[in-house]
């Protein structure tokens, strides 16, 4: 079997490492940029699609969508042929679309030492993993899935589990993203596949200098938005989606009105599109409130702007894998209430620290941890500040030492 075997590496080698994604992510695009820097590392990744590259309809958003930070640039990639062009495909083998001839090399030698693969469950993953396998080339996993996704019928647990032994055997070690994503490694793939902490993580460098950056405009963007002064500033970010539950946070917003003084009650902004705003829209003009405002979409350069403006950030999600979105805010030393149904909460936020948490639909609960944070001056300032302490430990650092650790194990066993 070829791959780290020790006459394989050697002082003026690198490790090769392959990356299979689906497509270009502006969250992962700065972590790739800073594994590409690593010594000894050459990184190469392996995208199935170049939708993001260029301008295209999200549906989450409900509008067409162009990114403006850089998704290629500083690490090595390349396009794979798409798997609906017959002209990639093998008849012979359904794993030589695109991917396999990548990996095999010209002269059946394997192009690199490793495969890391995000996701398992596309057919761009199975094929990348498949191809690996048979040449012999270890696969390190990638995902984001929790519990909560698990299905309760016995017919479809059944099938979930006889997928998973069919993927333990494709797969030496998985990179956890966190406490619930391990957990759920765990629980499909058992204990006998090594998991090797990679935090979902930002960079946290470029947010906490944007952050900063933005102070200069407070005051020019609170006047666009025509903010009065004094007044704190609850920020939602996010797809207007149904699992969202942003309509969860204008009712609470709402009834904050018989609780706190008038230059106390917080005017609300939602930073974001998609199917739900109409329905909100209606919703705050039906009541006559004037101390919400929809701002739409903004692209990820702008946003530092609004973390800035905010006292705090509210997620109220029903169904939240990780929500990156808490990783960026908290960069800005924000108090953050989430959800519990928000899965960076037990590595990220715990209640009354770094913000509040509270049940999924609740929206007593979440007036309630509205009034925590905003009620007594000073308390969101406070708890930010322990946001920014926190989120400054979950970062790209880890992220890498992860991923080494990974690549080590890997190296041992086939040396072994």
């Amino acid at each position: 079997m070829r791959g780290l075997l020790e006459s394989d590496v050697t002082p003026s080698r690198n490790l090769r490492l392959g990356y299979l994604v689906s497509h270009p992510i502006q969250y992962q695009a700065p972590l790739l940029r800073r594994i590409a820097a690593e010594p000894g590392l050459d990184l190469h990744v392996f995208f199935g699609s170049d939708l993001s590259v260029r301008s295209y309809r999200d549906e989450g958003f409900g509008a067409d969508i162009e990114w403006d930070v850089p998704l290629l640039d500083g690490y090595s990639s390349e396009f794979l042929p798409a798997i609906r062009d017959k002209r990639s495909i093998s008849i012979a083998s359904p794993i030589s679309r695109g991917i396999y001839d990548r990996l095999r090399g010209r002269h059946g030698s394997p192009t690199i030492d490793v495969l890391w693969v995000h996701g398992y469950a596309t057919v761009n993953a199975l094929h990348g993993m498949l191809a690996a396998r048979a040449l012999g080339i270890p696969v390190l996993l990638r995902a984001e899935s929790w519990l909560k996704d698990r299905e309760r019928s016995g017919a479809k647990l059944a099938a979930k589990h006889a997928f998973f032994l069919g993927l333990r055997q494709m797969v030496d070690a998985v990179l956890p993203i966190g406490t619930l994503n391990s957990e759920y490694w765990s629980q499909y793939l058992g204990d006998n596949i090594p998991q090797f902490l990679m935090p979902y993580a930002v960079d946290n460098e470029y947010f906490q200098a944007r952050s900063l950056e933005a102070a200069a405009g407070r005051e020019a963007l609170a006047r666009e938005l025509a903010l009065e002064p004094g007044r704190p500033i609850v920020l939602f970010a996010s797809k207007l989606q149904t699992r969202k539950r942003c309509e969860d946070l204008v009712e609470a917003c709402l009834r904050l009105a018989t609780h706190l003084s008038p230059e106390r009650q917080p005017y609300l902004l939602i930073v974001g599109d998609g199917e739900e705003r109409a329905n909100l829209e209606r919703k705050v003009l039906s009541v006559g409130a004037q101390n919400v405002r929809f701002c739409g979409f903004r692209n990820q350069s702008e946003l530092p702007r609004f973390f800035n403006l905010c006292d705090v950030f509210v997620l109220p999600s029903r169904h939240e894998p990780w929500g990156l979105i808490v990783n960026e805010v908290m960069n800005a030393g924000r108090a953050v209430i989430v959800s519990e149904d928000v899965g960076s909460q037990p590595d990220l936020i715990t209640d009354g620290v770094e913000g509040c948490v509270f049940p999924a639909g609740d929206v007593d609960a979440l007036t309630a941890a509205l009034l925590r944070v905003l009620a007594t001056p000073g308390t969101a300032a406070e708890m930010g500040a322990r946001a920014r302490d926190r989120i400054s430990t979950w970062s790209f650092d880890q992220d890498i030492l992860g991923l080494r650790a990974a690549l080590e194990h890997v190296g041992r066993r086939l040396r072994a």
